[in-house]
């Protein structure tokens, strides 16, 4: 097994807060808050939902080279940068008399209302006005406003985005750049004496520098500690070192791209759940996807995939509230699984997915449901075999791709024909076409599809791309190789 390899392998085996290509991964809860929660049901129904991405971290630490960075290497996206330092408060009159006692890195020096308020309309297609602030009057009206306009994507980048959950919630992938203490103090010396406007001519005055460490210490460090640090455990991804930081950088534009597709697609269908992606299921598709691959891994990766697949799609099964008496005597209320249950697995592919869901519901029957995927586009039912009391329960549909979406579309007509409501199948595939979800979605809105990832699209010979191959061969070992 080759380097890079080896590398992806070190990340999957390693523990949680594992470093990646300079990421500190730490409880990617939110990532895909947007994709777990669409908000549309068909398209055009509501105005576009905007892809949030917020950037924290330290004064001085990179913030925003880090945006600008991101904001090029999506130039082919609507994107526009909102800085938290434009909400600062003006400050009164008794305020401006002791400038030097207040406190700019304080969540109260800021006008959070305001930033919602803008923030609310830019994510309901209104454009904004946004204020400049001035450090040397310390006003925002002293300078014409920032007209902003809607966009597919908004980056809101500032050192307490991540301290307010109101505005937390707004955002679908949060950021926060970390970098050693020593370079953000010597970078904030630089701004705050030069970019700032304050006098060129005083930054060597050694009673400037003295007032601006004792400013530092007795506000910025303190603040840092009791304010900033604190909401880093909000972050889906730690940068370390920043602007510098160009392969942590890359990658997260990568899966910013990646989001992007299943975002869009989620917000249109609203029975369409992407799971929770992290850098572990990236690393995993990683291995899946790659033609070296050994049969051995690719089916040890691909169990682990299914597993979490079929885990999540058991979550959207019904439940029935359930009190139980603990060891120690006490009540715990819970919930009670759903008992009428089956799976039916499209042959061959979805027998693949057949041992995680026995490893999850013990005893459940499985039926089989076989398709002619060659010169037909997947329209000629061959064989089925499913339980008799099939319309009385729960189905999960197993296979691994969709791709074109014919063969699901016949094999849920079939079930539906057994008398299976809709609503009562959830569709559980590996990766799916932006055409396959089209056309199953479009067909029958009233069932559930769970995925772990979207992908670009399908070739001229209708394979998902850039696809893992033919899954059936690679994970059964019947490829020509």
């Amino acid at each position: 097994m080759g380097s890079t390899r080896k590398d992806v392998v070190d990340l999957i085996e390693a523990s949680s807060g594992v470093h990646f290509s300079g990421f500190h991964l730490d409880s990617l809860e939110r990532i895909d808050t947007v994709a777990e929660q669409p908000t549309a049901s068909v398209p055009g129904s509501v105005a576009r939902q905007p892809f949030v991405i917020g950037v924290a971290g330290g004064a001085a630490s990179g913030k925003t080279t880090v945006c600008d960075m991101i904001i090029e290497q999506l130039h082919d996206q609507r994107v526009v940068l909102v800085s938290q330092e434009s909400f600062y408060h003006n400050l009164t009159e008794e305020e401006l008399t002791r400038v030097h006692e207040y406190n700019f890195d304080h969540p109260d020096a800021f006008d959070t209302e305001q930033l919602l308020i803008s923030m609310e309309k830019l994510m309901h297609g209104q454009a904004v006005d946004i204020p400049k602030y001035d450090f040397r009057s310390y006003k925002n009206n002293i300078f014409p406003t920032r007209r902003v306009n809607p966009s597919d994507v908004i980056i809101l980048e500032g050192i307490l985005v991540f301290h307010d959950p109101r505005v937390r919630e707004m955002m679908n992938m949060k950021l926060f750049v970390d970098t050693d203490a020593d370079v953000r103090l010597a970078r904030r010396i630089r701004r705050d004496t030069v970019e700032k406007a304050r006098d060129i001519g005083k930054v060597l005055d050694q009673v400037v520098l003295y007032r601006f460490m004792v400013q530092y210490s007795k506000f910025v460090k303190p603040a840092f500690d009791d304010f900033i640090l604190p909401t880093k455990k909000y972050a889906d991804i730690i940068i370390p070192r920043g602007g510098d930081n160009h392969v942590a950088i890359d990658l997260i534009v990568q899966h910013i791209r990646t989001k992007l597709g299943q975002h869009d697609l989620c917000k249109i269908y609203p029975n369409l759940y992407v799971i929770q992606s992290t850098f572990q299921i990236r690393g995993m598709h990683t291995l899946i996807r790659d033609a070296t691959t050994t049969k051995h891994d690719f089916v040890f990766y691909a169990d682990r995939l299914i597993r979490l697949v079929v885990e999540h799609g058991l979550g959207h099964l019904p439940f029935t509230e359930k009190q139980v008496t603990t060891p120690t005597g006490s009540v715990y209320t819970g919930v009670d699984f759903c008992k009428r249950l089956c799976g039916v697995s499209v042959i061959r592919s979805g027998e693949s997915m057949e041992n995680a869901l026995r490893a999850c519901c013990k005893g459940i029957k499985i039926g089989k449901i076989l398709i002619h995927r060659e010169g037909d586009n997947g329209q000629q039912l061959i064989y089925e075999k499913l339980p008799q009391d099939i319309s009385d329960r729960h189905v999960l549909l197993l296979d691994p791709i969709l791709g074109t979406g014919n063969s699901a579309v016949q094999a849920i007509s079939l079930l539906i024909k057994k008398g299976v409501p809709e609503s009562n199948i959830i569709f559980l595939n590996l990766i799916s076409a932006p055409q396959g979800v089209h056309v199953v979605c479009k067909s029958f809105p009233r069932i559930k599809i769970v995925t772990s990832e979207i992908e670009i699209g399908l070739n001229d010979d209708f394979r998902v791309v850039p696809g893992m191959g033919e899954f059936g061969d690679r994970y059964f070992g019947t490829d020509d190789d």
